[in-house]
């Protein structure tokens, strides 16, 4: 069996812009996102919105998990960086790129409350797996960049904690919050 691992990344900066657009532009059954604010999503791609319906109109299904900006853990992750209730600006402001999301078929958008250990980026078989370390943003912190080689493995891991994520989060509209 080959490896899971292909790449690792020093931090979030140092993943070129082309593996992320490749791998958004290729995914055909899978996006997942979990992210407390994603900020840099949208900021290092404004066609981010655009992109992500078509692939949806391709039959793609895109699911993206935000931190509930009125949450518990988005307030304390806000303290332990040491930026007070930045963090829900920054999430809130993040959302206002996804509102076309919300109403296209294909694409779902939800806030979650809990403990982010790590920010996903599925597309189909392929991961990046952005682990956080305590006390620092999460672009300060290495990227691996896993593909899936069974039905074991970190791939799977990660992709189960997105699921129990999702199943906890609630459905974001534009008036919802955020």
């Amino acid at each position: 069996m080959s490896s899971e691992l292909i790449q690792t990344y020093a931090d979030r900066a140092s993943v070129p812009r082309e593996v992320w657009l490749s791998l958004l532009t290729g995914a055909s059954e899978h996006i997942d996102v979990l992210v407390f604010s994603g900020t840099f999503y949208a900021q290092t791609n404004p066609r981010i919105a655009a992109m992500l319906t078509e692939r949806a109109d391709a039959g793609t299904c895109v699911r993206l998990c935000f931190g509930d900006p009125d949450g518990a853990a988005v307030a304390r992750r806000g303290q332990e960086e040491g930026i007070g209730d930045t963090l829900g600006a920054k999430i809130r402001a993040s959302m206002t790129y996804y509102r076309p999301l919300v109403a296209h078929p294909g694409c779902e958008v939800r806030l979650h409350d809990t403990t982010l250990y790590s920010s996903l980026f599925r597309y189909d078989d392929n991961l990046l797996v952005n682990p956080h370390v305590w006390g620092q943003p999460a672009s300060a912190n290495p990227v691996l960049h896993l593909r899936r080689c069974g039905s074991e493995g970190w791939f799977n891991n990660y992709a189960s904690s997105f699921e129990a994520v999702w199943e906890t989060a609630n459905p974001w509209t534009p008036t919802s919050g955020a």
